[in-house]
């Protein structure tokens, strides 16, 4: 994949409750890959079980959601932003929960040199930066050769769940996928699914609706 940047590493403000939650937890959660590393899954949760991989997992209020309704699934988190990280790794330990793991790191190079084929169940991107700038459209991650990665790191009738609240990203994206001979949208002509019961709304996502703003979930399966 060529090598664009399709996010900016911030430098926001870490607080001191996350870089404790770091120094502390990142051994119990967090794994380190060196390059070209490939990841052993079932060593890495300790079973044989399904395994989502979320991408850009932000603060990771929804991953920890989702890993505490669902704690017969094992699941991936890549985020680049480090207070984001100290802020799931706390919530981690006051939950209790031990089917999550956590990657650092760029996540086009996880799914290009780290993640075996045929591996996961599902690839979740929720909100991923719009780039809304026209001339910056360019650095969006659903792109045809991100989409190579995903059919690559699927399992055959795996499933890549997109959520945005972009109108134009959305629809970039559906012509992206839909374009694709490796996935089929599970909405059919519909384009567009209601958003699944397992795909918490965030704070972020209520005060948009509530401001009116449009949110669009698509749905495609590995052929």
């Amino acid at each position: 994949m060529q090598s664009i940047r399709n996010f900016v590493r911030r430098g926001g403000r870490i607080t001191k409750g996350q870089k404790s939650a770091l120094d502390r937890f990142w051994a119990r959660y967090g794994i380190e890959i060196s390059v070209g590393g490939s990841l052993n899954l079932k060593q890495i949760f300790g079973r044989e079980s399904p395994v989502w991989l979320e991408i850009g997992f932000g603060d990771g209020e929804a991953l920890v959601s989702m890993a505490r309704r669902h704690p017969e699934i094992d699941f991936l988190g890549i985020e680049v932003h480090r207070p984001g990280i100290g802020h799931l790794l706390a919530r981690l330990v006051e939950a209790e929960l031990s089917n999550i793991r956590i990657i650092n790191d760029d996540a086009v190079q996880i799914l290009k040199y780290s993640i075996a084929a045929s591996s996961l169940d599902r690839i979740l991107l929720f909100f991923p930066d719009p780039w809304p700038k026209r001339r910056h459209h360019k650095r969006r991650i659903v792109q045809a050769e991100f989409l190579s990665l995903l059919h690559l790191a699927l399992k055959v009738s795996g499933v890549f769940h997109m959520a945005t609240d972009w109108k134009d990203y959305a629809l970039q994206s559906l012509k992206v996928m839909t374009s694709s001979d490796g996935f089929v949208n599970i909405a059919g002509d519909q384009y567009f699914i209601e958003r699944p019961d397992y795909r918490p709304q965030t704070k972020f996502e209520r005060r948009g609706i509530r401001l009116g703003h449009g949110v669009w979930d698509l749905k495609f399966q590995r052929r």
